[in-house]
């Protein structure tokens, strides 16, 4: 469907101009409680501000303040790209703005705004690392700089201010700043990318927003040079890091840095998607495939190499040394959904789900107040609490960090959280469809004009029942997705059985005001094997319950066991709990079974070879243990943690 130019200046931080299906703005769809108003309320609450409080008390911030002073070569706080930090956090605050208005939020906004205004340059350019006296020349490390990359978080910020009804200062400084962009690097300018795509996305989304095709143009152009080895390379970081290799449509699956590879491939779908390019479109979309297919973990995580923080070989999948960084989910979520949008397929929204529940979910604490960088799926080591003042290069440990020298991690989830109501439902010419699923209301208009109004209520992702009930009358196709792993999924109106087939539930029907359609999708816990290629989980299962991952704790084992010593006994299939499941696990202890059923207490030590024909006579002993999902693992203190469980015998 084409989208109207009235329509595009209200929506989410994607709103195609030709897509299959039309997003929802916050003014059609919001989340009002549940598992997911919970989150935005901590986001709301807590993360937003702990953000701005970190970066205010580091300088991070106040490096605007000396960049318009003038004084900033001599005291820049943090590395080339904190800029980008700030940028982040200001996107976050418009769209937690536009979904709830707040007095003492909106001064922090406008007076971050114009602390960010006092610094630009009268030609348009901002940034706090480069071109003052004292400092490096602009545009002197394209490969490193991060200059474009910080531009184009700028430019999405402004994004989210017009797509909530705001033409202001902070979109003022974004055209400016793409005014000169558009100068530097236009047909008229020079031939150059930056090391870390970014830009392209907020370009093509800032063109949509403000009906200026200059912005498209140059969004247009970063795509096309890139992958014609420009960009200089170092020992480690080749071309194919930079994703500059081979040009993005020659591409078949993503490559080198996990996080510029996603935000590129983005960029490209919102330009196939306006310039009707079908070719650039299945190119990505087989480079999805592939990625999904080979090089994703079963949390939704993506990136196995810690060196570059790039992508492994095909099935190079290991889980103890899993990156999958916070920012990389977000990039899968940001592309998944673009692809949804142009193609209406349900393993789209499968793998946002996946990806938003079980790895970009894992990343901040339960307060809020400390985040991971990367998600591993096995911590061997219990590491220790961090203090709530330490400053983390990254949280590669079995805690979260309170904040990182290299901080992409916790603005991006707030950005996220912020506009996460974006991700749930769209529209086409003849309805509505439910992609994700959380206690909602919705409000919108499909393409021929037909008024919808509905609710959503549910537990989920803990409990399966999803209550959706019309409150306007209308004749509209509903469809609600089917996730793949919910088989035996059933549902009603009223006592009317309604037929379940494929990747969404189609009902075509003149709906009367108070219809509600119950669907129920079975979570129960299920057992998942991994693909025999994945070498470094051969012999081990998952468990999922629902759309979870769910992880084993050393917390729950018996004193002095570990995570390393147990495996899945196979007496008997996981059973559900409140929130995850039980199972039997085995584990080695020193002697036989002593009377009355006990078991002595003394582990098994590590032995003088790890390697041998046969096992050495200790005694397995059982006992049932709790998983629970892998989002809120190292919230109950250090501990050790695997989601692959060995299998016992194998």
């Amino acid at each position: 469907m084409t989208i109207p130019p009235h329509v595009r200046a209200q929506g989410g931080p994607v709103q195609p101009r030709n897509s299959l299906l039309r997003p929802l703005s916050q003014a059609e769809l919001r989340i009002t409680g549940g598992f997911w108003g919970e989150k935005q309320t901590l986001n709301a609450g807590t993360i937003i501000e702990y953000c701005r409080l970190w970066m205010e008390r580091i300088g991070w911030i106040g490096n605007f303040d000396r960049a318009a002073a003038g004084t900033i070569a001599a005291a820049h706080a943090g590395i080339e790209f904190v800029d980008s930090e700030v940028y982040k956090l200001l996107e976050a605050m418009a769209w937690e703005l536009g979904r709830e208005p707040d007095a003492r939020l909106q001064h922090d906004f406008d007076d971050l705004v114009a602390r960010v205004a006092a610094a630009q340059e009268p030609d348009g350019y901002l940034h706090t690392s480069f071109g003052r006296s004292g400092q490096r020349e602009r545009y002197s490390d394209l490969e490193w700089g991060h200059e474009l990359y910080c531009f184009g978080h700028l430019i999405q910020a402004a994004v989210a201010r017009l797509r909530t009804g705001h033409d202001d200062l902070l979109v003022n400084i974004a055209r400016r700043l793409a005014d000169h962009v558009y100068l530097e690097f236009g047909p008229s300018g020079r031939e150059a990318i930056c090391g870390h795509p970014e830009i392209e996305p907020a370009l093509v989304e800032f063109a949509r927003a403000t009906d200026d095709e200059r912005y498209r143009e140059l969004a247009a152009l970063f795509i096309l040079r890139r992958g014609h080895r420009t960009l200089a390379t170092t020992l480690f970081q080749g071309h194919e890091y930079f994703l500059d290799d081979m040009p993005v449509r020659d591409a078949t699956v993503l490559r080198g840095h996990a996080v510029r590879a996603l935000y590129l491939a983005s960029g490209a779908v919102d330009l196939a998607a306006d310039d009707g390019d079908g070719v650039l479109l299945a190119a990505v979309q087989e480079q999805w495939r592939n990625t999904v297919a080979r090089r994703t973990y079963l949390t939704g995580g993506m990136g196995s190499h810690h060196q570059n923080e790039e992508f492994g070989e095909d099935f190079e999948l290991p889980p103890d040394r899993a990156y999958s960084e916070t920012c990389a989910g977000i990039g899968s979520v940001m592309l998944s959904w673009r692809l949804l949008l142009q193609t209406g397929e349900a393993k789209y929204a499968d793998l946002i789900e996946r990806t938003l529940l079980n790895n970009i979910l894992a990343s901040p604490r339960e307060d809020g107040r400390g985040f991971f960088y990367t998600n591993t799926l096995q911590q061997r080591t219990r590491g220790t609490e961090p203090h709530d003042d330490e400053l983390s290069e990254r949280a590669e440990t079995s805690m979260r960090a309170p904040w990182f020298e290299v901080s992409c991690c916790p603005t991006n989830i707030a950005r996220t959280l912020a506009s996460v109501s974006s991700y749930f439902a769209t529209t086409d010419d003849t309805g509505v469809q439910l992609h994700q699923f959380a206690d909602l209301e919705v409000r919108t208009a499909t393409g021929d004009g037909t008024a919808v109004r509905l609710t959503m209520r549910t537990g989920y992702p803990f409990d399966g029942d999803l209550v959706i009930t019309v409150t306007q009358a209308a004749e509209f196709t509903l469809a609600v997705r089917i996730p793949a792993w919910a088989k035996g999924a059933t549902a009603r109106i009223g006592d009317d059985t309604i037929p379940v087939g494929g990747a969404y539930l189609r009902l075509r029907r003149a709906f009367q005001a108070g219809d509600t359609l119950v669907v129920r999708l079975p979570v129960t816990p299920r057992i998942t094997t991994p693909a025999p290629q994945i070498d470094a989980v051969r012999g081990t299962v998952a468990v999922e319950r629902g759309p979870l991952v769910l992880c084993l704790e050393s917390t729950d084992l018996p004193e002095g066991v570990t995570t390393d010593q147990i495996a899945l006994a196979a007496d008997r299939g996981p059973e559900p709990t409140p929130f995850g499941a039980r199972v039997n696990v085995q584990y080695p202890v020193a002697s036989a079974p002593t009377g009355g059923g006990s078991v002595a207490s003394t582990t098994v030590g590590v032995t003088d070879w790890p390697y041998g024909t046969t096992a050495d006579d200790a005694t397995p002993a059982t006992t049932a243990v709790e998983l629970h999902p892998y989002f809120s693992w190292a919230n109950r203190g250090p501990s050790t943690m695997r989601v692959w469980i060995p299998v016992a015998g194998t």
